[in-house]
């Protein structure tokens, strides 16, 4: 007879690298680089790092009558203890399983960079990275770049993959609709909703079809990973996307 726990730790990585244990162990370093990056740069003026998703989730807890401070980072951290709790996952986290989260966080991040690129090359126009980060790029330094970027990692996966995605699909199958059908549907829906989200509010971009289009397929992209590689890599992969467009390949314009 063969005993299951006999397998070697890397034949289980495919599946421990999906579990929400692993994805939240992943998650602290990001949150704790953001938010510890927030309170030291932005001071009394912590929108200025802040990014639209987590100000927009911290809105609406304001309005609920919550505070602000730790209180969105903490609700994560259940709703992922809570998934794992329901999940009977076991209380193991595997070291080797962090690295290599990481490793396939940067390489998914790599290839939305050549996607970009082919998008770009189809549209003949300014690249979608630099339309992405051309606002902060003449007004803060690199390092408030990197928290600012990190937090969207975080927090645009927290709320349009982490919580709409599994919301769209239980509303689709709710109208009966194959699973597979109906998880096809909520990534299309929710790339949408998310590609909107960067042209909405005082701070957003003006709309044209080439930021549209590829925020769209990235969201796309990003939903695809959450939905085969779980939340981890999703954040991962999103936040390492923005440092490498945002910090590590771009240049500030010139005025």
């Amino acid at each position: 007879m063969h005993d299951d726990d006999s397998q070697p730790a890397s034949a289980d990585y495919w599946s421990d690298a999906r579990t929400p244990l692993s994805s939240l162990f992943f998650l602290i370093p990001w949150i704790v680089v953001y938010e510890f990056g927030v309170l030291v740069m932005g001071q009394d003026q912590p929108e200025i790092v802040r990014n639209g998703a987590d100000f927009w989730m911290r809105s609406v807890l304001s309005h609920m009558g919550f505070g602000q401070g730790l209180l969105l980072p903490a609700i994560v951290i259940t709703m992922l203890m809570t998934w794992h709790v329901m999940r009977k996952n076991p209380w193991q986290v595997r070291i080797e399983t962090q690295f290599g989260m990481l490793a396939e966080s940067v390489l998914l991040a790599i290839g939305l960079v050549a996607v970009g690129q082919c998008h770009d090359f189809l549209f003949r126009q300014v690249a979608a990275e630099q339309s992405h980060v051309s606002a902060l790029l003449n007004s803060v330094g690199p390092v408030t770049r990197a928290v600012s970027f990190i937090g969207a990692g975080v927090y645009e996966e927290v709320m349009f993959r982490l919580l709409l995605v599994p919301a769209a699909f239980i509303v689709f199958r709710m109208f009966e609709f194959p699973a597979k059908w109906a998880a096809v549907m909520a990534a299309i829906c929710t790339s949408f909703l998310f590609a909107v989200a960067h042209h909405i509010g005082p701070s957003a971009e003006a709309l044209n079809l080439f930021a549209f289009s590829f925020r769209a397929a990235a969201g796309l992209f990003f939903a695809s990973v959450f939905l085969l590689r779980g939340f981890g890599i999703t954040v991962g992969c999103h936040a390492a996307y923005d440092l490498l467009v945002g910090v590590l390949l771009a240049t500030p314009l010139e005025s």
